[in-house]
């Protein structure tokens, strides 16, 4: 059986390297030989993989890692690991205090077994007096901002990064920076948007909005904000558009809208909300009113630590994060952070600042790699 990698300079414009397995007619005479497997069934049986193991897999032989580097290869094990149904592919990230350390669980243990044992994680940029925000994860990848000063992208599972260069915001007392991370599946890009508010004197503002293209590797600028001040602390990522919960005044709570962006057209929008006051619904079909489905009621569900914003923040943490609700409800018992914690355990975590991440290959210095 022979193995080869189909390299056509014609279509190589066109498309990626193709996989191409050729097969010898030739047997072992020996006996006791092993048989050969098929290279779709290798193919099949690596793309079920989790990722640490892949890894060691690149070592077995050329064609092993050359396949594993493949970008239909990759694609294939991301879709594979997002639709396994029992979250074997899936962690859960969090912050423990101080907010310099980032610890992880399988999901499948936190939904499953008796006991969760996290894993605490060596980042890039890690700084003994610098905390950490994770403002986003996609595909993976996660989007870490390390006090507003720096900006990476990083896969735990690869532990690959790449530094993103400055947003050229002045952070700077009376004003805040938000940022939103996501896949534009239209152009093969991953993008990064942030946005600045400045409060000046009478109760006016200034917002900017800058939009970065892993594929080209810059900042630009995109339209206004549409609607108000930003409120959330990170955009959600749903259906390719990131979404905040925005207000016309910043001291009013309880009139806001779900502004989105779409990162392909790079253009806003509104997700209009149900009346849903204590509780918990679901859109099942994006962007249609009438698809907002109750999901369940959580009599006076509150954040204690931001009462005043624990309405849309409720809201806007379980658009899409079904697995995360699933975890705060089964959690038993709640996860041990440690003498530091902020009186932190999985149930509240889930709920504020816990990401949801999937094991993958994707690389950040390439659309795929």
């Amino acid at each position: 059986m022979e193995i080869a990698i189909e390299d056509d300079e014609d279509e190589q414009q066109q498309q990626p390297k193709r996989i191409k397995a050729s097969h010898s007619t030739e047997t072992s005479e020996d006996p006791l030989s092993i048989p050969t497997l098929l290279p779709e069934i290798i193919i099949e049986i690596l793309s079920r993989l989790p990722v640490e193991s892949l890894l060691r897999c690149k070592s077995v032989c050329k064609f092993w890692r050359s396949m594993i580097s493949d970008s239909h290869f990759v694609k294939s094990h991301l879709a594979l690991s997002t639709s396994n149904n029992r979250y074997t592919h899936h962690r859960l990230i969090l912050h423990t205090s101080p907010r310099i350390n980032l610890k992880s669980s399988p999901l499948y243990d936190v939904l499953y077994a008796e006991s969760v044992n996290l894993l605490e994680h060596d980042y890039p940029l890690k700084h003994p007096y610098k905390s950490i925000w994770i403002a986003g994860s996609c595909n993976g990848l996660l989007f870490i901002a390390v006090e507003d000063e720096d900006l990476f992208l990083w896969n735990p599972g690869t532990r690959k990064s790449n530094r993103l260069p400055d947003v050229g915001f002045n952070v700077r007392s009376g004003s805040y920076v938000l940022y939103g991370f996501g896949y534009d599946e239209s152009t093969d890009d991953y993008k990064v948007v942030g946005i600045s508010c400045v409060f000046r004197s009478g109760g006016n503002y200034n917002i900017r909005v800058k939009i970065y293209s892993m594929k080209f590797g810059n900042w630009k600028n995109i339209g206004a904000f549409p609607h108000g001040i930003p409120l959330d602390d990170s955009g959600k990522l749903s259906n390719g558009a990131l979404h905040w919960a925005a207000s016309q005044d910043f001291g009013s709570f309880y009139s806001w809208r779900i502004i989105s962006l779409d990162l392909a057209k790079e253009t806003y929008g509104e997700i209009l909300q149900p009346v849903y006051d204590e509780d918990v619904w679901v859109m099942k079909v994006y962007g249609v009113k009438d698809s907002w489905t109750k999901l369940v009621s959580i009599p006076y569900l509150t954040d204690p630590g931001r009462d005043q914003f624990s309405r849309f923040t409720t809201l806007m943490n379980v658009m899409k994060l079904i697995p995360l609700l699933r975890a705060w409800f089964h959690l038993k018992p709640p996860l041990d952070l440690g003498d530091n914690n902020q009186g932190g355990n999985l149930i509240k975590e889930s709920v504020v600042t816990l990401q949801e991440l999937v094991d993958s290959l994707v690389s950040m210095f390439s659309r795929f790699m």
